[in-house]
């Protein structure tokens, strides 16, 4: 299972840590994509970041949310929420981001079967599925635990395990472990 670090900038600070130890970590780590989330901070603060990330490294960089910051790294992360902001037909908030983006990196949150499902017949490269485990970032996931395995296999797109996830944790059917607090322990 390959790695997927989570940048929360507020989890950063919180933590104090430099973005420069968060990459060295993911370095150490072999990570192969980083997702940067950054819900407080003002746009220039957020392209400032993923330029800084982005000479640190070559490791694929997404932002969260931030379609219109796309430029900036090599892809996008949207969740439910989200697409349902860009429009009330969530194939159709597809189409859009996908407009937008081109050929970068495209992914979306799930959280169920019905998600799942209809992500299959979405132009994205891969799911977030989850919560896996409680998480202090979301407090209102859903923990999905022993089932997210048996959901990952409806999928027809590479699978992200999120919330709770640790550095160890071994997931059958997952592709990706999505992780973000336990970073912070190596």
């Amino acid at each position: 299972m390959k790695l997927y670090a989570l940048l929360d900038y507020e989890t950063l600070v919180k933590k104090e840590w430099t973005i420069q130890r968060f990459i060295s970590t993911c370095k150490a780590l072999h990570v192969e994509i980083i997702q940067y989330r950054d819900k407080q901070g003002d746009k220039q603060r957020k392209i400032e970041n993923l330029k800084l990330i982005k000479s640190l490294c070559d490791i694929s960089l997404l932002i969260n949310d931030r379609v219109d910051l796309v430029e900036f790294c090599d892809g996008v992360h949207v969740g439910q929420e989200d697409l349902k902001n860009i429009s009330t037909c969530k194939q159709k908030a597809i189409v859009n981001i996908r407009k937008k983006i081109g050929r970068k990196i495209l992914g979306i949150s799930t959280h169920n079967k019905e998600e799942i499902l209809e992500a299959n017949n979405f132009d994205i490269d891969y799911i977030g599925l989850g919560a896996y485990r409680a998480t202090s970032t979301k407090n209102d996931a859903s923990v999905l635990k022993e089932s997210l395995s048996g959901l990952a296999r409806l999928s027809f797109k590479p699978v992200g395990a999120i919330g709770g996830v640790r550095v160890n944790d071994e997931i059958d059917g997952v592709s990706f472990a999505v992780v973000g607090t336990d970073l912070y322990e190596y």
